[in-house]
């Protein structure tokens, strides 16, 4: 019988040797269920390493588009830079394209510029607007694969999202603000970069819907309440500013969660109005984040591995380019980071 692979290199691969191989692969007779099952595991050895021969000596060139905070897009920035080397033996090199603010006109003009430049791939943080899905559907059209990042846009022929799963984060910051609140009768402060994100709006419902759960178990039916500012594109500037408005006008504030970052700015907001925050959920441990967390301004952060998220996406694109095998992707663990168990923890 006719095999795949060579007897010789099933036989190295199993320890075996070439005439129990062979008796194996005749299926004839006088061979220990355990000798078989050795040949078995080696020839599925080798099914998973032939996309490592696949990848030696490939070059892939990878774009890397994202409307987001600068703070966020450089962390990424380094996470993907940090994993590159580890992706031999394939050679990946990567063109990033950040904006921290952008019409969706610029993001499909970006998305466009690709088809004449030798992608290989497209790893895009962007609106789930109808025009972006075009953009991201003409790239696959053409063969070029894109995979969503952070924020999904469903609706269009993207071959996977990379990420968390954002409602259940939404759902684990409302358990611990609420939690962390007990009997203290205060409102919570939702503050959002904007409502063009897909992933905001799934961390509001998550937040929200858990909220009022958690409300009707303790018998309070109407549950917390809920004040939301948005439109403040992350900066810290305009953070303060519209917190600072959101405090004057609600004075019972006393728990914040930022799902869209400029927590430098909400926490001075509150310093300046001389008022307590009791508990304050934000997300990434990024450059901001870090002091935040270590001083106590901030309760707990929700991160996930940034390389982790890295070498996800660019396995998927590969996968996708018919380059690598038998690669599952799964949603990105939360992780819930206090100032004692973060990796610039307290000693």
């Amino acid at each position: 019988m006719k095999h795949r692979y060579k007897v010789r290199e099933i036989a190295q691969q199993s320890g075996l040797s070439e005439a129990t191989v062979d008796r194996v692969l005749h299926e004839r007779p006088g061979v220990r269920p355990d000798t078989r099952a050795e040949v078995q595991q080696a020839i599925s050895d080798l099914d998973k390493q032939r996309s490592q021969l696949r990848l030696s000596g490939r070059k892939f060139l990878f774009d890397v588009v994202m409307q987001a905070p600068a703070r966020f897009s450089a962390e990424f920035r380094s996470a993907l830079e940090a994993e590159l080397p580890m992706l031999s033996p394939a050679v990946v090199r990567c063109r990033f394209h950040f904006r921290e603010t952008e019409s969706v006109a610029d993001m499909v003009s970006t998305l466009g510029k690709f088809t004449a430049r030798g992608s290989h791939g497209v790893i895009v943080k962007a609106p789930d607007d109808p025009d972006v899905v075009e953009a991201i559907d003409r790239l696959v059209g053409i063969g070029i694969p894109v995979v969503t990042y952070v924020t999904d846009v469903p609706a269009s022929s993207r071959v996977d999202y990379v990420g968390i799963d954002n409602r259940a984060a939404g759902a684990t910051a409302a358990y611990l603000v609420d939690s962390w609140l007990g009997d203290v009768d205060a409102a919570v402060l939702i503050i959002l970069t904007s409502n063009i994100f897909r992933n905001e709006g799934e961390r509001e419902m998550g937040f929200r819907s858990t909220l009022r759960a958690l409300g009707a178990e303790r018998g309070d039916a109407a549950g917390r309440r809920v004040v939301e500012i948005t439109d403040s594109e992350g900066r810290d500037e305009t953070v303060e500013s519209l917190v600072g408005r959101a405090l004057a006008a609600h004075p019972a504030i006393e728990a914040v969660y930022s799902i869209g970052g400029g927590n430098t700015g909400a926490v001075q907001a509150f310093v300046r109005a001389g008022r307590r925050c009791r508990v304050f959920v934000g997300h990434d441990l990024d450059g901001d984040n870090r002091p935040l967390l270590k001083s106590g301004a901030l309760s707990a952060v929700l991160h996930h591995d940034l390389r982790a998220d890295a070498r996800a996406a660019c396995r998927v694109l590969m996968h996708a380019g018919g380059s690598l095998d038998g690669f599952i992707n799964e949603r990105s663990p939360v992780q819930v980071l206090t100032r004692f168990n973060s990796p610039h923890a307290l000693p």
